[in-house]
């Protein structure tokens, strides 16, 4: 089999639903730390405060080896304000690049539109109930989870839960994909909110 039987079996596999092409986002932003300070400045003005965990995310956007982004633990830490608004500003930006933002429960109530999008920002997963569409019921999560593996989407998550917390919730094999498709970011300390 040639170069070219490769790329041409690649093309009828996706066609049917299959992506042996890997479709990861890279992620390469040059001063990614001083790009997240200039954002939580442009934020919080004068009362920005750089959190330890804020490193683990500038050295993620300065290259995320084509992983998403699991921020898990205490509350009021930043996470949502990370996940939701500087992180999509920061990767439209600088690579062009359109998250699509959805609460827990938004994923539930519109789970295709969720497991279409390529790059996924979803805030406070653990507190989502079920889905259930005419008296179906779906844990949304899993399927999202796996469709990132299986496509090559980009996941950027936020919980309160650990990661022991989302095995439990959402099974082994969920938190197995989870811990091969992200970098695990925890936040750990007191709440900023007053």
């Amino acid at each position: 089999m040639v170069e070219e039987d490769f790329s041409q079996t690649a093309r009828k596999l996706a066609s049917i639903g299959m992506y042996p092409d890997d479709k990861r986002v890279f992620l390469q932003i040059p001063d990614a730390e001083d790009v997240l300070r200039r954002g939580l400045r442009w934020k919080f003005g004068d009362n920005a405060k750089w959190l330890p965990e804020y490193q683990s995310i500038a050295s993620w956007l300065t290259d995320n080896q084509g992983r998403g982004l699991l921020m898990f633990g205490q509350c009021g830490r930043g996470k949502t304000v990370m996940g939701r608004l500087l992180l999509p500003l920061i990767l439209n930006g600088m690579c062009r690049k359109i998250v699509s933002c959805f609460t827990s429960q938004e994923m539930n109530k519109n789970p295709e539109e969720v497991l279409n999008a390529h790059i996924i920002y979803l805030d406070d997963i653990g507190i989502e109930n079920q889905s259930v569409e005419f008296g179906n019921r779906r844990i949304i999560f899993p399927e999202v989870v796996d469709a990132a593996e299986r496509k090559g989407k980009m996941l950027i998550i936020s919980t309160n839960l650990s990661l022991s917390e989302i095995k439990d919730k959402y099974g082994i094999r969920t938190a197995d994909r989870l811990k091969a498709i992200t970098t695990q970011v925890p936040f750990i300390g007191e709440s900023l909110r007053r």
